[in-house]
């Protein structure tokens, strides 16, 4: 990230420095060290360290009430390298691959990497709609068009900060198994629940049956161990350990891994995941009062970021510049749009990065940048 003198950004997507584990983590790395020796600095098994794949399958089951086992997971180097990896697999050349309106823009690039065309899935405020996606895909492919993947962030989405409703979830599932559609399920900020418990995972929903689920522990633990996993059917898992690239180094990011462990097996991770999750709490808290003393604005039950509708006559793309004069900046609308065709009246703010105070002080220069438009 760039850190720019004198603007208290609301663009950044990153953790709160204060908050990343350097101490635990610190003691996890020894406790490695002790505990694998040599093994820790040498190739690693394809699919990821088995203490980590057990620890790692405990933990989900324990999430979610089951659903996952140790043969349905490949270890990452975090997961825009797992979108990487499926998309790199599943689609190519000529191939169509659908992606929720509005939904992470830094994937857009990752997904056009294989070859294949992006296009916006049908969607409204509550996400993807199942039916128009149904009549777009026939359509799709009554042109003669291969469609394989459907990508989407549906729990506690970036940027809206919403998550799909339950009987969306149940449709989607459906109408994959009834097309051959993989849902490609980015679920990077499950964890980072603040209200209630989070929906449950297409992943689960479907039992592993048409969904790819990426999974990571940037949020929760720290962007920079570039470290996380895929759930997939056993079949694909065999695919990915069996790569070129693993065949010849091994497992991916090993001494990283077997680190995670450690720390994950000391209780670190658990303690550390209910002390973030209280302070990015507070954090949302802190700019949705701030922000409402100028605009409207919902508080999102998990994630990172908030979505904020502009008053009429304002758009996003204008407003930024003005913003950035007052000393404040946020991502414009039309970035999470893969054609960039819509959202000028929204802007995303990311509470995860400042301190409470600094973020009030953000929303008040946004609030100053704002007045007289409109």
């Amino acid at each position: 990230m760039e850190s720019r003198p004198g603007i208290l950004d609301l663009s950044w997507g990153h953790p709160r420095p204060g908050l990343l584990p350097v101490g635990e983590w610190g003691k996890a790395s020894a406790a490695a060290a002790r505990e694998f020796g040599w093994r820790q600095l040498t190739y690693g098994q394809a699919t990821g360290p088995t203490p980590l794949l057990d620890w790692l399958t405990a933990h989900l089951c324990d999430t979610e009430g089951g659903g996952t086992a140790p043969e349905q997971l490949f270890v990452t180097g975090g997961a825009s390298h797992g979108l990487a990896l499926v998309a790199s697999l599943l689609a190519g050349p000529g191939d169509v691959i659908l992606v929720d309106s509005p939904s992470y823009h830094l994937a857009f690039r990752i997904l056009a990497d294989t070859g294949a065309t992006v296009v916006r899935a049908p969607a409204d405020a509550d996400g993807v709609d199942p039916a128009a996606l149904a009549e777009q895909l026939a359509a799709l492919r009554a042109g003669g068009r291969r469609v394989p993947l459907l990508y989407l962030v549906p729990t506690f989405a970036n940027p809206t900060g919403r998550s799909l409703p339950a009987e969306r979830r149940r449709d989607l599932v459906a109408l994959a198994r009834r097309t051959g559609l993989t849902l490609l399920e980015d679920d990077t900020y499950r964890e980072l629940c603040y209200e209630g418990v989070a929906p449950p995972s297409l992943w689960r929903l479907s039992g592993g049956d048409r969904v790819v689920r990426l999974g990571t522990f940037a949020k929760t633990v720290a962007p920079g161990l570039r470290l996380g996993w895929i759930n997939a059917d056993p079949a694909l898992i065999t695919r990915l350990a069996t790569l070129g690239y693993v065949h010849s180094g091994g497992g991916v990011n090993h001494s990283v891994a077997t680190t995670m462990y450690c720390f994950a097996a000391s209780g670190a991770y658990r303690r550390h995941v209910a002390a973030v999750r209280a302070e990015y709490r507070a954090q949302r808290d802190a700019l949705v009062s701030a922000v409402r003393a100028y605009l409207p604005v919902e508080a999102p039950a998990g994630g990172w970021f908030l979505w904020v509708a502009l008053p009429p006559g304002v758009g996003a793309t204008g407003l930024l510049a003005r913003a950035e004069r007052n000393g404040t900046s946020f991502v414009p609308g039309p970035r999470f749009y893969v054609d960039g065709a819509g959202g000028d009246d929204r802007i995303r703010l990311s509470f995860s990065h400042l301190a409470p105070a600094d973020l009030a002080g953000a929303a008040a220069r946004l609030g100053s940048a704002l007045t007289g438009l409109g």
